[in-house]
């Protein structure tokens, strides 16, 4: 069960010293209107965003006096999140560059810190974050937990050794192989329902080897530990083009490859704690796309065929 977030009092001399300092005057007769924000563009991805003060005004007043959505996300899952280099801990991925993008027609910072997978819903329930931003997929059964904000469609695929030794073409050819997959993926999921597709030909099942990172899930297949591993398609085409320059890995996609599964749309999940939030950045990411600025920034990472048009709201139909 979800933690409740705990409820600050700020002490009378301390209120009175914001008070003072804030660019609203504090009254007792209401509300204090929605300050207009001064925030400097960011550039992101060659792309310069500016301020929305209608959309910045409509961010809760405790995200606004932060200055910042604290966002938790699993890394690295290329091109979604990753570190700019080995051994820096500075971000960059689709993820991190649409979420800077959101933050700053927002007027506000959306700060990522690293978690594992699994543990990225449970943080957000019990406070610690405001949102997770992590290639998750939209589920009925992770709506319990978060509400998302979809802003990209994508299927599931296969990476594989460099030359597809395995000879995957269908999804049976798994059956009786050892794959990997990141814990607590969706990708997980569809591999146990692929398990009856086995059944159904008299085929062994699938060994299934779950990893917490998919960097370790690559890993056991660069060591031939597993067949394959089974990831969302568009970090398995980059990780097939950029793996030593492309030499290790190549990528089976298509509905004969995965199974019968259509793109899912992937979400930023927002915390149900914080009311009015989820609202503020589908109003941001919407301008974004409205601008173009959305597209040109899939566009660098050479994904525009993920795009959507409009930033729906829990749109998983599963």
């Amino acid at each position: 069960m979800p933690l409740s977030p705990t409820r600050r009092v700020l002490p009378a001399a301390t209120a009175a010293t914001v008070c003072a300092l804030a660019l609203t005057a504090c009254s007792s007769s209401g509300p204090a209107p929605a300050p207009t924000t001064t925030a400097a563009a960011v550039t992101v991805k060659g792309v310069t965003i500016n301020a929305d003060a209608k959309l910045a005004g409509a961010l809760p007043e405790a995200v606004r006096k932060a200055g910042k959505v604290r966002v938790a996300t699993d890394v690295p899952y290329p091109p979604f999140e990753m570190y700019v280099s080995e051994g820096s801990q500075e971000m960059t991925g689709i993820d991190y560059d649409l979420g800077q993008a959101v933050g700053a027609r927002l007027g506000v910072r959306f700060e990522f810190t690293a978690q594992k997978f699994d543990g990225l819903l449970p943080a957000v329930q019990a406070g610690k974050f405001d949102a997770v931003m992590s290639a998750m997929t939209d589920k009925k059964e992770r709506q319990q937990a978060v509400d998302f904000v979809d802003y990209v469609n994508a299927g599931p695929g296969w990476l594989v050794k460099k030359g597809n030794p395995e000879h995957i073409a269908a999804v049976t050819d798994v059956c009786g192989k050892s794959v990997s997959v990141q814990s607590g993926t969706n990708h997980q999921k569809l591999l146990e329902q692929r398990q009856e597709l086995c059944r159904q030909k008299g085929l062994p099942a699938i060994a299934v080897l779950a990893f917490g990172k998919d960097s370790e899930a690559q890993l056991a297949l660069r060591s031939g530990k597993v067949s394959a591993d089974f990831l969302d398609e568009v970090t398995a085409a980059y990780v097939a083009d950029t793996a030593d320059g492309g030499a290790v890995f190549d990528t089976v996609a298509g509905t004969a490859a995965v199974g019968p599964v259509s793109a899912s749309p992937i979400g930023i999940g927002v915390a149900k704690s914080v009311p009015g939030l989820k609202e503020a950045i589908q109003g941001a990411l919407q301008s974004l796309m409205d601008d173009g600025s959305y597209q040109k920034i899939l566009q660098a990472y050479h994904v525009p065929d993920i795009a959507i048009a409009k930033a729906t709201v829990n749109g998983a139909v599963d």
